[in-house]
């Protein structure tokens, strides 16, 4: 009775998974939709679904920021700019640099000396990638990191934005339909020049939305969290310093050269204040003399 019970409940099963399925069947679009939405959700799964998601008659502006650090800066930013090529993107900025923490020269010999660097490697960079491939992206930038210090992802709706776009688009082509039905002067060839400039304009400010539709913008902070230390061989300067610092024929040579020039802008000084010095000269000469009548003068005796 038992065995019995089961088959029943085995075939009841069965028959109601086959009618499930008939009355589950779904076009071969509904599948490729639910395909798409589960690749998101695995993707997602590592990061942000803000890099990844899409919403129905929405339009997304997305950037990025990262700040971590790696084992290796040059190693990573080889490998993130090779990443970023073969996503379909490019760098638009690497700026790859050694912080000195601290240099000291310690001589070895007489003739050299080993220059000491502690220094830290960090660089900055700035990507664009196409903006379907950002999550896969972010997730090979993860994968580089020892430490994340912090990871932002923004997605700005601009579906607004490019209405208003294209509103001022047809206005724009409806002002310059009116301006051609309008007498040619002076004034008309104004009107006509500024909506040019006007319709450029909105052009450009197309593009360049268009364009971060298209990529999105990633700025990239990395660094080493460890100090590295450089051993540079260099010559003993100190040494090179003394052996040269002092030469006595030369110094002597040079000190009595230098004091005849000194006698020579003396003499040329005193030629340029010829007149104080005649001046002071007949000064001295009428004081002296005076002084000299003076005592020459008999003492009158009362």
């Amino acid at each position: 009775m038992k065995t019995s019970y089961v088959r029943l409940s085995i075939a009841a099963t069965l028959l109601m998974g086959i009618y499930s399925c008939k009355k589950g069947e779904v076009s071969s679009s509904d599948l490729e939709a639910y395909a798409t939405t589960d690749s998101v959700a695995t993707i997602s799964d590592s990061v942000s679904s803000v890099a990844t998601m899409k919403v129905k008659d929405k339009q997304f502006v997305k950037t990025a920021n990262v700040n971590m650090e790696v084992k290796d800066v040059y190693d990573a930013t080889i490998s993130m700019e090779k990443s970023v090529q073969e996503l379909g993107g490019f760098v638009t900025h690497s700026n790859l640099h050694s912080n000195i923490i601290s240099e000291e020269t310690f001589n070895t010999s007489g003739e050299e000396a080993m220059l000491v660097k502690k220094y830290q490697t960090e660089n900055t960079m700035q990507v664009r990638v196409p903006t379907e491939k950002l999550g896969e992206l972010l997730i090979l930038i993860n994968n580089k990191k020892l430490f994340l210090n912090s990871r932002m992802i923004n997605a700005e709706d601009v579906t607004a934005d490019i209405k208003y776009a294209e509103l001022e688009g047809k206005r724009i082509k409806k002002t310059s339909e009116n301006i051609s039905q309008l007498k040619t002067n002076k004034d008309k060839v104004n009107m006509s020049n500024e909506n040019m400039s006007e319709e450029n304009q909105q052009h450009l400010a197309n593009m360049d939305v268009t364009d971060h539709l298209k990529y999105s913008t990633v700025d990239i902070y990395i660094k080493e969290p460890k100090l590295r230390i450089a051993e540079i061989a260099v010559s003993n300067s100190q040494s090179i310093d003394n052996k040269y610092k002092f030469n006595f024929v030369y110094d002597i040579k040079n000190a009595f050269v230098e004091g005849f020039y000194l006698i020579q802008k003396i003499l040329v000084g005193l030629v340029t204040i010829w007149p104080i010095v005649i001046i002071a000269g007949l000064t001295f000469y009428f004081y002296r003399k005076n002084k000299s009548n003076k005592k020459s003068l008999p003492i009158s005796k009362d």
